[in-house]
């Protein structure tokens, strides 16, 4: 069994297309073909379940594909240790994180360059669920997204804000209710994003229904939005380290939650994400987010 027969395989379960995968590989169909073959030959069982096209793997090559993943990090791992070992901390650190972490995530990412110059980071913004897939899939060596349980290092607690026009009719007050930010017309993220799935709970349990007048599945839609001044918001506090609060505008802190969703960082076995969550650990995003609150409270628009 060779690691080329493993990443074929792997690139195939990914792509799920034999020309595709080929391509990824830069290796012609048929030697990608071939190849699987040979594997399945080797191992005495069929992995690939072929028709005139793709149509997935058989029950054994989930298995074999799950140990493929582990067998590649593993060897990728072992590159990485070497690699620090002779030059110091070097290669790609393969991060996801859910959009409305991203803002934070800046501040993890410079911190880990800073310590590491040698090594670059990949960012992509993806869900919640998609996050927890390729970390399982060792597609991914840390994510940062909403903690469900008690993995993972915890890095703060979503406050939620209103933004919300200076002359509107809730601008200037200390808190807001849940039941009254649902009456203003609203701008918010699409329901099948994480955020507002729990934006929406918040709202039921006081009560009350949101129906938005603008939907978006970017951070920066919305206060493209809203910065019109015509729409209202609900936003993370996190959001300010990057956004601000626009022109116009003001933030008016919304009840708190029973228990505020918390955002953290899942990290894998590999170096480099070993590394991230050393900087994770030193760092207290929790304290910086809470004063960059408290100043934009203290100074209102």
């Amino acid at each position: 069994m060779l690691l080329r027969q493993l990443e074929y395989l792997v690139a195939l379960a990914r792509e799920r297309h034999f020309a595709r995968a080929a391509g990824a590989c830069h290796v012609s169909q048929p030697s990608l073909s071939a190849a699987i073959r040979k594997l399945e030959a080797e191992l005495g069982t069929p992995v690939v379940l072929r028709g005139q096209r793709y149509s997935g793997l058989t029950p054994e090559g989930e298995r074999v594909l799950h140990w493929a993943q582990r067998i590649l990090a593993e060897r990728d791992a072992l590159h990485d240790e070497l690699s620090s070992v002779r030059d110091g901390l070097a290669g790609v650190l393969r991060v996801g994180a859910i959009p409305t972490a991203l803002t934070a995530m800046s501040m993890l990412s410079t911190t880990f360059c800073e310590r590491h110059p040698h090594a670059r980071v990949t960012l992509e913004s993806l869900s919640s669920r998609e996050i927890t897939r390729r970390l399982g899939a060792f597609e991914l060596d840390a994510g940062l997204t909403y903690l469900d349980d008690c993995r993972g290092i915890p890095l703060y607690e979503e406050r939620y804000l209103l933004l919300t026009p200076v002359g509107g009719e809730l601008a200037g007050r200390k808190v807001v209710r849940w039941a009254e930010a649902a009456t203003l017309p609203l701008c918010l993220l699409m329901s099948r994003m994480r955020n507002r799935r729990i934006l929406d709970e918040i709202f039921a349990a006081a009560g009350a229904a949101v129906f938005p007048a603008v939907e978006t599945d970017t951070v920066s839609g919305l206060y493209a939005h809203v910065a019109t001044q015509r729409w209202s918001s609900v936003i993370s506090h996190a959001w300010l380290h990057l956004f601000g609060v626009p022109p116009g505008m003001c933030v008016v802190p919304l009840e708190a939650p029973a228990r505020p969703p918390r955002i953290g960082l899942l990290v894998g076995d590999g170096i480099l994400a070993g590394a991230l969550g050393d900087v994770a650990r030193g760092l207290d995003l929790r304290g910086t987010l809470e004063a960059l609150l408290h100043r934009h409270l203290a100074n209102p628009r």
